[in-house]
């Protein structure tokens, strides 16, 4: 869906994100020319990941940009509620108030990050669980090593960074920032 598709744009590929921001109405609205080119961007995209780590050690994690958070939202209020793409996109805003406060994006950037998913139509704000909720469902999620959480946070737009040491004060900050 269009939650991957911009995952791609915001993990590795500013080009792409900005073609994404003049073009996302082609999209929304299943331009045919569009539509091919973004798709055939994404498989290379992911293509590319894949190939370069197919034990998912390293740069491959980076395809998981919103899925710590999303799959809390998907869990805590139970598969089906929402849809994956939706649960990844409210996630990813998550990642990025979480990367705003420990200094790499600047507010202007999260605002870029969430009108593109506006005007996908997709969610940003996460739904009122709770912080300790959301923590206590992430640290169950694969992406935990010796009980450290890693999330996939955003050193800039276009460059998508693996993360194992920010604090719990934070993560929970930037959760209740994001949601409603």
């Amino acid at each position: 869906g269009l939650a991957e598709v911009i995952k791609y744009g915001l993990i590795r590929d500013p080009e792409f994100l900005a073609w994404l921001e003049q073009n996302l109405e082609r999209l929304v609205a299943r331009d045919a020319d569009a539509l091919a080119y973004a798709i055939e961007r994404s498989c290379r995209n992911k293509a590319e990941v894949v190939a370069a780590d197919e034990t998912e050690q390293g740069e491959r994690a980076l395809l998981n940009l919103g899925h710590t958070f999303g799959h809390a939202i998907e869990t805590g209020l139970g598969y089906g509620e929402w849809l994956h793409g939706e649960a990844v996109a409210a996630g990813t805003m998550m990642a990025a108030e979480l990367s705003r406060r420990l200094g790499w994006l600047g507010e202007a950037e999260v605002a870029r990050v969430g009108a593109l998913f506006e005007r996908a139509r997709l969610p940003v704000w996460g739904p009122l669980l709770g912080a300790e909720r959301y923590l206590e469902l992430m640290a169950h999620d694969k992406k935990v090593e010796a009980g450290r959480l890693r999330l996939v946070l955003l050193r800039e737009l276009g460059r998508a960074v693996i993360h194992g040491d920010a604090q719990q004060t934070d993560i929970a900050a930037a959760i209740e920032a994001r949601c409603r």
